[in-house]
């Protein structure tokens, strides 16, 4: 079987083992002023919506989305995702969403929610791409102090 270039290149997703923590947890900690602690992945292994995209035998991106209950219909929550810095750009973190949305709508899922800080605009240019729309503002929500955007998307 022949393969092209971008194929070739293209990473693999697939659901997070333990193996992966730690390399997921170095992911987080260079893409976020205010991790999640290592215990924190540790709990959503074997969730089928943690992803981890891997190239070349090493992780490069991860999406931890979850099913919350919501007044008796499921509500699909993106918890976190980050790519690898210099792996950005890629669309990596497109595939990740793309696939966790496609997840948690096998489950039944209907509608997706998730939390962004309100200066992430490239983030927030991704999400609006799905169909996600803005809900609500949180005043200080992170530890910080900056305000966190909710979003939200209706699934097919």
């Amino acid at each position: 079987m022949t393969t092209t270039a971008s194929e070739a290149s293209s990473p693999t997703i697939r659901p997070a083992e333990d193996a992966d923590l730690l390399a997921v947890f170095r992911i987080e900690k260079a893409s976020f002023s205010q991790p999640w602690p290592f215990s924190a992945f540790e709990r959503f292994v074997g969730e089928p919506t943690f992803l981890v995209a891997v190239d070349a035998g090493k992780v490069v991106g991860y999406v931890v989305a979850d099913l919350v209950p919501n007044h008796g219909r499921g509500l699909g929550h993106v918890k976190d995702i980050a790519v690898h810095p210099a792996r950005r750009g890629e669309g990596i973190g497109r595939t990740l969403l793309q696939r966790a949305l496609s997840g948690l709508q096998a489950h039944g899922v209907h509608s997706v929610k998730l939390e962004v800080r309100a200066s992430n605009e490239g983030a927030i240019s991704l999400y609006r791409k799905f169909g996600f729309h803005y809900l609500r503002t949180v005043p200080r929500y992170y530890g910080d102090g900056e305000d966190a955007i909710v979003m939200v998307v209706e699934l097919d």
